[in-house]
């Protein structure tokens, strides 16, 4: 459960298809890749937060479901932000409209497209000052809300797009706002 950044550029540049296909290769780690190149290993969650992710991403797939203004995505997910970073936040979501402007085969990779709505959900070898580094890097690229959930303080730090992040302690819920109208996170089970 911890992270590894490997600097490449000085021996190798991957290109989007080269970093799609170690990405493939080895599924059981957790691959990013920086906007200056650097590749990013993270070994798989551990049970507990994994359990705890997998609680939270039912929640958004069950409204993404309901709703149907939109789909959800889970964390095994890539995405190419217009910074040229691949990033794999722990949940996901993207207005229909946006995903059906891609091709189909945008769609299979990488999409290059940065989410309207992250979640990260931090592990206890996480580093927070990381995390809210790649939490302002969706926001710099587009995001329009964003939650960065750390179960340790029972605080959530709520990205918003064009604004300073605010931060709740130890809240029962999360609202979508205007972002995702009508979808509540119930953070029992998160906690």
């Amino acid at each position: 459960m911890t992270t590894l950044t490997i600097s490449l550029n000085a021996v190798i540049h991957l290109t989007d298809e080269q970093f799609f296909q170690l990405c493939q290769a080895n599924r059981d780690l957790r691959l990013e890749r920086s906007t200056t190149g650097e590749l990013i290993v993270r070994s798989p969650a551990g049970s507990e937060t994994g359990n705890r992710n997998g609680r939270l991403t039912q929640q958004l797939f069950n409204w993404a479901d309901d709703e149907g203004a939109g789909i959800a995505f889970d964390s095994s997910t890539g995405f190419k932000l217009p910074n040229g970073a691949d990033r794999s936040p722990d949940a996901a979501w993207i207005q229909q409209n946006r995903w059906n402007a891609l091709t189909r085969e945008q769609q299979q990779r990488f999409a290059p497209i940065c989410p309207d709505f992250v979640i990260e959900l931090m592990s206890p070898s996480d580093n927070l000052a990381i995390v809210q580094a790649k939490m302002q890097e969706y926001q710099d690229n587009g995001v329009r809300l964003g939650w960065l959930i750390n179960r340790a303080a029972r605080a959530v730090e709520v990205y918003r797009l064009g604004r300073v992040a605010e931060v709740l302690i130890n809240p029962d819920t999360l609202s979508g706002e205007d972002v995702l109208p009508g979808f509540v996170l119930d953070l029992d089970r998160i906690w």
